[in-house]
């Protein structure tokens, strides 16, 4: 591998519009795996550049850095990921984000109906949780995310 095939920190930091600690942080989370040159600095390949860019963009849609994580390290290292490798990628993200968006239509439309509703009705508003019920089911806001509650309607 020639060394101009090779970005330092700054480099990668400037062509993908991260802070060279959020590049840091990202190695720390093993999404990129710099080579160290004789003197220690740290060396991107420039596939790196598509790997933290597949990584914010995958944040914009609300995956984790576990998920992410995982995703990438479904990726060879040591090489640029080939389309078949991107294509695999892109086909499980699709799922999930096909999930995410059924989840959250139903989301914002019983949202829309609740905010909208304006009658606080104690049998059927899903805003309301006498003495915290929904917390048998987990955090968050239980009977919007689709849980039932216990008050018959």
């Amino acid at each position: 591998m020639k060394g101009s095939d090779l970005l330092t920190i700054g480099e990668l930091a400037e062509r993908t519009g991260l802070s060279v600690s959020a590049i840091r942080f990202y190695e720390e989370k093993g999404l990129v795996h710099p080579t160290r040159n004789q003197g220690g600095q740290r060396r991107f390949l420039r596939a790196d550049i598509r790997r933290l860019s597949f990584v914010l963009v995958s944040q914009e849609f609300g995956f984790t850095i576990g998920e992410i994580a995982t995703q990438l390290a479904r990726l060879p290292e040591n090489r640029a990921p080939t389309k078949a490798d991107w294509t695999r990628i892109s086909r499980e993200f699709r799922v999930h984000l096909d999930q995410r968006i059924e989840r959250m239509t139903a989301l914002r439309n019983k949202l829309d109906a609740c905010i909208g509703c304006g009658c606080l009705s104690m049998k059927s508003c899903q805003l309301y949780n006498s003495g915290d019920a929904a917390s048998r089911h987990g955090r968050g806001p239980r009977y919007l995310l689709g849980d039932r509650p216990d008050i018959e309607e």
